[in-house]
Formats: structure tokens, C-alpha cells, sequence
């Protein structure tokens, strides 16, 4: 069965690479469902309403009406649409399966605010839980195969980063309704109490330190010179002001903010190492890493190079730091506009996120960001207190025994990939490990530059979909 997908997703992706590199993204229909603000309570706790308008995308012209699979990626924290544009592989492999595609907007995200404006105020806010959400992707599913006479077609789910987490979720809760999951760079031990909190920095600098010879130690100089101009005075300051081209003059008091808007920049480009140019979290070269490091090792002002660096995610323009990057529970990037407030919100509840960096294991300066820091945060910002065990009790923690039919993928230049699973579980948990893959590669569109460990996963993981595909449809003969 194996060397037949092979040869058949070969001939698939040969035929369809054309027409993929010629157009932005896959046409789509968007559609929105009327979904229940509160699943878990018969009596509405809305004083606004009982539903809301969830946004979805749907894709149909592979499908083999009322007999094909149904391919549901789960909507993360943003925009669907974004998502929708940087996850080819679905379409790729959709053709072969004659596959429905739906890609399913996250409440409190995009355009799936459930009380508009007042989404992010209490009592409104509290109804933004991963448990919601994924239940709103289980009556969607399931009202939409009633609508589309497809109740026996099985549900295959796909998902990256948090996407990843909650495509392996709908798995673990609702295996009546998904008969597999492609959970992609899916952190899901990294955001429980169960593993250590350095780890992320510590990648993303491993990341740098193995590209080139020489790139750390020139990222560890630009920060303390950057540390030492902030404490000349005023002078040093404008200095800073200059170098990164910031639209007004940096204050004293900005420094934490300026270091932590840097980091970013890093961090971004560690997640997106791909190695042809991207346009998902910022227009980026191809391996980006490496190019970051050329200009650091290239320039004769540390502070420069620096800023040469962050240009590549800021763009090079007049930069106004604050908005640009927002501090939240999240040290590795909450995003912007509403999206930020929502994420911000579910670190505050829900997920551990990694602790901040301590130039020990690291190459930044420290910016700590400790559980009891976190909860002062959340207490302050929201009038929350994390529960910081909730996530290993909810979501089964490491515990996967119980679970089957999920195949977890981790690209080893992804910075996530040690907050994910690393190994098999069973004959049906399946760890696939991507060799200088990074942040979810495996999702994207295939492309002539791809590693052959990418080009393998996708082999593995159309193995494990066609599986899963035959043992539903075998149930219901």
C-alpha cells in the first residue's frame, strides 16, 4: 500500500505544482454557521444571545458528494483566512481523496467575534475556552455532514501549532466524529505544568548558533551594547533611536519593551525557516535564519546589525515599537488587534506558555517571566488566575495511552518542537520527525526546495490518512 500512495501522491503533486505556484491560494467559498455561544450550559448565561456567527471556508469542487472524505483543518489563533492561504498540502492531497475542505474560523478570532466589540469585556470574554471551541467544530461538522447528506463520510482533521493541539484534541474528545488527526508542530506537553519552561529561547538561539559560525556570539554583543547605550544617558539613547530607526525617541524606560519587540524578530524567524520565501508571519527570504545571521556578521555596528535583523520582520520603515509588538501572557508573541487580546486571554487561562529569556541558556537578556509573574499579570490584566494544571487534566497531559489515530509531526528548526511529541505512542500515535523542518512545514504547499524528510512526512502522513479513511468507511459497509 505504501510504494502505491507514494507513486500516486508523486504523480499528484508533479501535475498540480503548476497550477499551486501560479496563484496565491485555492478559491474558496465563505460561509458562516449559527453557533451556540454556550455549549456546556442549557441555561444562557448571554445576556446578548444564544448564537453567534461563526465564519468558515469551504472547498468543494474534489469532492465526491455525499461518498468523499471530509478534510476539517481547526482554526487557530487568527484570521482563517491567513491559515487557509499557508496549509497547500490539504488541497494537495484533497484531489486524490475527492475530499470536502473546510477550514473552521476559531470563536473570539477573525471575524468570529461572538458579541463584536464587547467580545473581550466579562462577562462575554469567559465563554473563550479551547472546550468551546472545540465543540463548536464538533456541531459544526456534524450539522453540516446532516445538510450535505454526508453523514457517513469520514472526518479527517489537520491543524498546525495550537491548530495542531486542538486537531489532536477533536481526536482524544470526539473520536465519534474525527477518524484521525495531522497534528503539526502541536506543543501540546509544552503547554502543561509538566515540562520545564526554558526550553523555547534556548531553541530559537540553537537555531542561530548552528547556522553560523559566529552568529550568537554577534547576537549577544548587539544586545549589551544596546544595554550599555540605554545606560549613557541621553545621548545613548538617541543612539538606539537612530539605529533601529524608531519613530520617536526611545526612553529610558522603554528598554524591556525594545528588547522584548527584538526577540521577536528572532523568534519569528526561527518558526518560519523555510527554505524558499514566505509570507505568513512576515514577507521572509528563504532561510531566513541564515540571512539574519549574514547581516549580523556582516555589519560593522553591532547595534546596526541588530537592527538589520528586525527589519526583516518589522519591515524597514520608521518603527513604532509599541505597536508593532504587544507584551502578554505569551512571551513568544501574542500577534495583533483583536487576535492578541484572544490569545492573551487563553495563556491567561488555560495554556502554560514558556518562561522568558535569562541569557544563561540563552542569548538575549533577561526578560523574565515566571508562573508567579504570569499570575500577577493575568490577575491585573484580565482578573484571572491561570490553572496551571487544567491543561494536563483536560487535555490528558502525557498520558496518550487511550489515544489513537493521530499522527504528530515536529520539524527540528522549530523552536516548539521539544514542547511536542518526539516519540511514538503506539502503533497508531505516530511521531514523525522533520530534519531541518521548521514551524509546521509539512502543512505547507510542496515546493522544489523541500528538504527530503519533509517530502517523507507527507508520504507518512497520506499513508495514515488513506488508514483511517478505509477503517470509517469499513464500519459503515
Amino acid at each position: 500500500m505504501t510504494s502505491l500512495l507514494t507513486f500516486i501522491y508523486g504523480q499528484l503533486l508533479f501535475t498540480l505544482l503548476f497550477y499551486f505556484h501560479q496563484c496565491d491560494s485555492v478559491s474558496y467559498k465563505e460561509l458562516y454557521f449559527d453557533q451556540q455561544v454556550d455549549h456546556f450550559h442549557f441555561f444562557s448565561q448571554s445576556p446578548q444571545t444564544d448564537t453567534f456567527k461563526q465564519r468558515y471556508l469551504v472547498q468543494d469542487d474534489w469532492w465526491l458528494e455525499g461518498r468523499g472524505p471530509i478534510f476539517f483543518y481547526a482554526g487557530n489563533q487568527g484570521d482563517i483566512v491567513g491559515f487557509w492561504n499557508n496549509t497547500g498540502f490539504v488541497f494537495e492531497i484533497a484531489p486524490t481523496f475527492k475530499a470536502l475542505v473546510i477550514f473552521a474560523e476559531h470563536r473570539y478570532y477573525g471575524k468570529s467575534l461572538p458579541f463584536g466589540k464587547m467580545s473581550f469585556e466579562h462577562p462575554y470574554v469567559d465563554l473563550l475556552t479551547a472546550e468551546q471551541a472545540l465543540a463548536d467544530y464538533a456541531v459544526l461538522i456534524s450539522e453540516l455532514k446532516q445538510q450535505l447528506n454526508a453523514t457517513s463520510c469520514p472526518v479527517i482533521a489537520f491543524g498546525g501549532s495550537y491548530g495542531g493541539m486542538l486537531s489532536a484534541y477533536m481526536r482524544f474528545r470526539y473520536p465519534n466524529i474525527i477518524a484521525g488527526s495531522i497534528a503539526a508542530s502541536a506543543p501540546i506537553l509544552g503547554v502543561t505544568n509538566l515540562t520545564p519552561r526554558h526550553w523555547f529561547f534556548q531553541d530559537v538561539t540553537n537555531d542561530f548558533d548552528g547556522t553560523a559560525k559566529g552568529c550568537k556570539a554577534a547576537v549577544v554583543q548587539a544586545f549589551s551594547t544596546v544595554q550599555q547605550l540605554f545606560n549613557a544617558g541621553s545621548a545613548g539613547l538617541q543612539n538606539v533611536s537612530l539605529a533601529f530607526n524608531t519613530c520617536s525617541i526611545l526612553q529610558a524606560s522603554d528598554y524591556r519593551h525594545l528588547v522584548g519587540w527584538a526577540r521577536n524578530a528572532f523568534t519569528v524567524l526561527a518558526m518560519m525557516d523555510y527554505p524558499y520565501p514566505t509570507d505568513f508571519l512576515a514577507p521572509l527570504p528563504g532561510f531566513p535564519v541564515l540571512e539574519a545571521c549574514k547581516r549580523l556578521l556582516a555589519a560593522n555596528q553591532s547595534v546596526g546589525a541588530l537592527a538589520a535583523v528586525t527589519d526583516m520582520v518589522y519591515g524597514k520603515k520608521c518603527h513604532e515599537i509599541w505597536k508593532e509588538y504587544i507584551e502578554c501572557a505569551d512571551p513568544t508573541g501574542c500577534g495583533l488587534g483583536t487576535d492578541s487580546l484572544a490569545w492573551d486571554y487563553q495563556v491567561c487561562t488555560e495554556f502554560i506558555m514558556p518562561d522568558g529569556s535569562n541569557n544563561v541558556t540563552d542569548m538575549f537578556p533577561g526578560l523574565s517571566f515566571t508562573l508567579a509573574e504570569r499570575d500577577e499579570y493575568c490577575v491585573r490584566r484580565w482578573q484571572v488566575k491561570p490553572r496551571n494544571n487544567w491543561a494536563q487534566i483536560s487535555f490528558w497531559g502525557n498520558d496518550l495511552s487511550a489515544a489513537s489515530n493521530v499522527v504528530f509531526s515536529n520539524g527540528l528548526l522549530d523552536p516548539w518542537a521539544r514542547g511536542g511529541i518526539m516519540k511514538n505512542i503506539s502503533n497508531s500515535v505516530i511521531a514523525v520527525i522533520i530534519e531541518g523542518g521548521a514551524h509546521h512545514l509539512d502543512l505547507r504547499s510542496s515546493n522544489a526546495a523541500d528538504p527530503q524528510s519533509v517530502i517523507r512526512a507527507r508520504e507518512i502522513e497520506v499513508d495514515y490518512i488513506h488508514k483511517w479513511i478505509q477503517e470509517a468507511q469499513q464500519k459503515h459497509l
